[in-house]
């Protein structure tokens, strides 16, 4: 298998939550292959973790349309892919949707592959048929367009961008609720939000790794329900394909 290495710390909660996905999954993936009589523990990735500080992230953010005021935020991610290169890592992940806006800067100088969070999430976004998608995340992804870019290319079409205070209000949410976990009462929060401004028919895609957290019994699941709302899991997509890719 090939070694992965994980960028995480953006947060926490869900850098624990691809580890954990990658090991266990790779244990189901050879057990439904029929590797129960292997003798001993079945193998799992070689997995690197570099973490960032949140903290920092969050400040040196940039200016949406302002390429040069991200730079300092780009060359901590970049930096820390390079740590994962010389580890040996054979490819990496950022467990984290944000910093995917700014993965064409970040790739710059890095050799190994990193693959992106949009892709696996737009490629299981077409296969549920949704034709719509409101994506729900931190203020950098929802006033992107990459999300809707990469849909579109699948056929699958972004909900019109929210107004400011409808996303300031997305951010605060994940700010208030989601950070370290997620309560009974986020789980709802997010819920209300969802009902507000999803599309009748549309696929929810939950663009901010802490989000999958309210729903713990779906946290391995690509795409699930829960009242009457199709989701879809950008974490899970993206490590089914780290998984795909490190047992090819």
């Amino acid at each position: 298998m090939k070694k992965i290495g994980i960028l995480g710390g953006v947060g926490w909660a869900s850098t624990l939550d691809y580890y954990r996905g990658i090991c266990a999954g790779s244990w189901t993936i050879q057990t439904v292959a029929g590797a129960t009589s292997h003798d001993g523990p079945l193998p799992s990735p070689r997995i690197t973790i570099e973490s960032v500080n949140q903290a920092q992230t969050r400040a040196l953010r940039g200016q949406p349309g302002d390429e040069a005021s991200w730079a300092d935020f780009d060359a901590v991610f970049r930096e820390a892919m390079l740590v994962l290169q010389g580890a040996g890592c054979d490819f990496a992940l950022i467990a984290s949707n944000t910093p995917h806006a700014r993965l064409h800067a970040i790739r710059l100088g890095v050799e190994m592959p990193i693959l992106s969070i949009f892709d696996a999430t737009a490629e299981a976004t077409a296969q549920t048929q949704a034709r719509s998608a409101l994506v729900i995340g931190t203020r950098v992804t929802m006033q992107a367009r990459n999300y809707a870019d990469v849909l579109a290319q699948h056929g699958v079409a972004a909900n019109a961008r929210l107004p400011d205070t409808e996303i300031d209000e997305a951010q605060a949410m994940i700010d208030e609720d989601f950070h370290g976990g997620a309560s009974a009462s986020a789980r709802a929060r997010l819920l209300r939000f969802c009902h507000k401004h999803a599309a009748h028919g549309s696929a929810v895609i939950l663009a901010c790794t802490e989000l999958p957290l309210a729903f713990p019994e779906h946290i391995d699941d690509v795409s699930f329900e829960i009242d009457g709302v199709l989701f879809i899991n950008p974490s899970a997509a993206h490590v089914a394909a780290a998984l795909a890719h490190a047992m090819r």
